[in-house]
């Protein structure tokens, strides 16, 4: 590898941004994809390109079938996180199963009663207002950030952020019609074009009803937008009909 490839892919690791070396067999020809711009010697094409992405976001190395067997591409990513705002009750489901899945973590809650390591045993917590904890972490393309609080002071805050990230999935608990008014407000600090981004009412629409049942549909929604075929937000889904006006309102 040519030094300033090298130097490049260092500088991505230590930022915590995912990266993608591609190699090709024949010659030894390399590019990096990193930060969505292509460096090095290798051209490769958009079908190419496309693959490689798609392995870096699913964090898998392999040849790129694209290539007739010529290019490999190697995988430098870091573990995916998740960043959830408010230690509620689906919180305190929820982190523990996203450890188990392989996430990094990080719960935000700037209510010291509920971000407590006696509630959350074993998570990181931060209870920093979201917007500077977001600030602090710098979501990237390996990032989910998930809102539970159901307070806009606290959430709002952190969706901002969250949308003028890259990160790779965005929910947020609420029925419609309170999502309704989010996107109101979210409008107001002109996002409007983000906000298909979000996930609410969040979950896939399992009809779970208790805290944990609603947080294993977070997580498998959080798992399928990490391993889609293509950046581009799913479709939102139409929530828990059996909480739409109870505890997710």
């Amino acid at each position: 590898m040519k030094a300033e490839l090298f130097e490049r892919l260092l500088a991505e690791r230590h930022a915590r941004r995912p990266a993608i070396l591609v190699t090709r067999l024949a010659d030894g020809a390399q590019a990096l994809l990193a930060d969505d711009a292509v460096s090095g010697e290798l051209t490769l094409s958009e079908a190419q390109r496309a693959e490689a992405l798609r392995l870096l976001r699913a964090d898998k190395s392999g040849v790129l079938a694209s290539s007739d067997g010529a290019l490999f591409a190697r995988c430098h990513a870091q573990a995916p996180r998740m960043v959830i705002v408010g230690a509620v009750h689906v919180t305190q489901a929820l982190a523990p199963m996203a450890a188990m899945a392989g996430f990094e973590v990080i719960v935000v809650d700037p209510r010291r009663a509920f971000a407590t390591a006696e509630r959350l045993p074993g998570v990181a917590v931060s209870t920093e207002w979201p917007d500077e904890a977001l600030a602090r972490l710098a979501p990237d393309a390996q990032t989910a950030v998930v809102t539970l609080s159901h307070d806009p002071k606290i959430d709002d805050p952190a969706l901002i952020a969250a949308l003028k990230s890259r990160c790779f999935y965005i929910g947020a608990l609420g029925s419609k019609r309170t999502h309704a008014a989010r996107i109101e407000r979210l409008t107001a600090e002109g996002l409007a074009a983000e906000l298909s981004r979000i996930h609410a009412p969040v979950g896939l629409d399992l009809g779970g009803r208790s805290p944990a049942e609603i947080a294993v549909s977070i997580l498998a929604q959080v798992i399928r937008a990490r391993y889609a075929p293509h950046p581009d937000p799913l479709p939102v889904p139409q929530g828990f009909p059996s909480v739409t006006s109870g505890a997710r309102e």
